[in-house]
């Protein structure tokens, strides 16, 4: 069966296997327009390959051992880095430290100079359409515009995210257009969800088998409830939701169970859009960097251990069916009993079966606690903990930068909750019952019992809550807290924490509660929410201006 395989950073795609499939993506210095549409081939190959905006930017990159610059949830309260001494990994730095973000360069959420150069190969496609495409016939062609605009979006929405208001360039600009100055941060997030709009009906509803991780309607009708969230449109929030869960029937939450979506990626009937993966092909480096430290000895494979779950992510958890939050008063004797499932799917804790062995987190276990100041901390936890999502129990295929999961860009729960949250935000009073069945519809799925009417604050917390433990480890953390303007409360000024778990000699353990940041506290400024403008743009584009707080 044929697939979409991503070369990850690279705009190029290989249809198949075959080395010789390879279309090395420059147009500008190595193909005509005439080479790059001489035939559907050729095009759908273009088009393909500007799907890279996807993998380049998932929590794994290929091609590359070092997972780390894109794990931006271990930049939040839910995931630590375990480091290789206080200051020199680089989360820890832009947390611990003042000088990790300048007025120079947005650090490791830089992204200016390569999503643009992805915009400029879109704004080709786009221009070249309508002279060396109808061709092809007006179908397929349409489809392959929706494609690039869908893409071109995705890159768009990121700049946004990092920067606000961005350079707005949808034509393919010459030297005599390069000062050009930014537009305004709703006037961004206005044309992005408009581009959405009018590109969804475009896409198929579906693709064939040969065609898997091609963009859809439900996947542009998914994206837009995410943009729209950001730009604060709470009725287009609200509509695309309803949209992408008609699109295509009755779109519903996966009934196989929670850890079965990371398992299963693109062919789980929740993923909405995933980057495709396959190990010794295109892979990454995810197994690495998370798997728990007693894998090392165990499969004779070196792991890293690089991102570890802190107590602010595992006590979040509630117990299982009417069991409630919990608390260490109430359940510290036994504290990963009767968790409710996403616990168990994301969370590997002591005592948890892992590979037909039982981790062992405490002190002096095969994957034993180190503290964070301890300087050969790194390649074991220090909280006590090791991330559990998206690995596969039971799998000695992985090598260390050799890992083939699917990473998901859009799932169905994160639209439920994009829903839920948008109704609330639009009015309350209106849409509450509405809004409470979208969140009670994730919390049904793990048996978790229904939220209660409440007022609008109480649903609210309700919802960011639901996000911080449904969407953990997925890249959504970090830039919830940002665009809920409490990255200050939850970040600044703050430490994460962990347990140091003390095995006695009847076999019984101990829980201390400890900092996994040794008495540091973390970083997170007003001029943080909107990074700055590239000294490299600034300097070759007169009209172009930094952000506020940035020199």
């Amino acid at each position: 069966m044929k697939k979409i395989i991503f070369i990850l950073g690279l705009a190029a795609v290989v249809l198949g296997t075959s080395c010789s499939d390879v279309l090395d993506l420059n147009p500008a210095d190595r193909f005509s327009p005439a080479t790059v549409w001489s035939t559907t081939t050729t095009a759908d190959k273009y088009v393909i390959g500007l799907y890279s905006i996807f993998g380049a930017n998932t929590e794994m990159r290929g091609g590359d051992a070092y997972a780390s610059p894109r794990l931006s949830d271990a930049y939040s309260d839910i995931l630590k880095s375990t480091s290789w001494n206080q200051y020199n990994h680089n989360f820890n730095a832009t947390l611990l430290q003042e000088t990790a973000f300048n007025s120079n360069s947005a650090g490791a959420f830089e992204c200016w100079s390569s999503h643009y150069d992805r915009i400029r190969r879109e704004n080709e496609f786009l221009r070249d359409a309508a002279e060396f495409g109808r061709k092809f016939g007006e179908d397929w062609l349409k489809i392959r515009i929706a494609e690039v605009r869908f893409c071109r979006a995705y890159a768009y929405f990121m700049l946004c995210r990092v920067y606000g208001g961005v350079i707005l360039r949808t034509e393919v600009d010459g030297p005599e257009q390069n000062d050009k100055a930014r537009s305004t941060e709703e006037e961004c997030w206005g044309f992005i969800i408009n581009e959405l709009k009018e590109l969804a009906p475009d896409l198929p509803l579906k693709w064939d088998s040969d065609n898997s991780g091609r963009a859809t309607q439900k996947a542009a009708y998914g994206l837009l409830s995410r943009v729209a969230l950001y730009a604060e449109k709470w009725d287009v929030a609200a509509q695309a939701a309803r949209d992408c869960a008609t699109a295509e029937g009755n779109l519903d939450l996966s009934k196989n169970g929670y850890a079965k979506i990371f398992e299963l990626g693109i062919n789980s009937p929740e993923v909405l859009f995933a980057v495709e993966f396959k190990s010794s092909v295109i892979d990454h480096a995810y197994d690495a960097y998370v798997r728990p430290s007693g894998d090392t000895k165990e499969l004779g494979k070196q792991v890293y251990s690089g991102f570890v779950p802190t107590s602010e992510l595992v006590d979040s958890y509630e117990m299982a069916g009417d069991g409630g939050n919990f608390s260490w008063e109430k359940h510290g004797k036994d504290p990963y009993a009767n968790r409710e499932p996403r616990f168990y799917a994301t969370i590997l804790y002591n005592g948890a079966d892992w590979m037909g062995r039982k981790i062992e987190s405490f002190v002096g276990g095969k994957d034993g606690y180190k503290a964070y100041e301890n300087a050969g901390a790194a390649g074991t936890t220090v909280t006590g903990y090791y991330l559990r999502k998206y690995l596969i129990d039971g799998d000695k295929t992985w090598v260390t930068s050799g890992s083939g999961q699917d990473w998901i860009v859009l799932r169905y729960a994160e639209v439920l909750l994009n829903k839920a949250e948008a109704l609330a935000m639009e009015n309350w009073n209106k849409n509450s019952a509405e809004a409470l069945q979208a969140l009670n519809d994730v919390r049904a799925r793990v048996g978790l019992p229904a939220r209660a009417t409440a007022d609008k604050e109480t649903f609210l917390e309700y919802v960011r809550h639901e996000r911080k433990v449904e969407l953990a480890g997925e890249g959504f953390r970090y830039w919830d807290l940002r665009r809920w303007r409490l990255a200050e409360k939850v970040i600044d000024g703050q430490n994460v924490h962990g347990v140091k778990i003390s095995k006695q000699s009847d076999g019984s353990f101990t829980y201390e509660q400890v900092d996994a940041d040794g008495g540091h506290k973390r970083i997170f400024y007003d001029r943080y929410y909107r990074f700055a403008i590239p000294l490299s743009e600034r300097s070759n584009n007169s009209l172009c201006t930094n952000n506020d707080g940035w020199i």
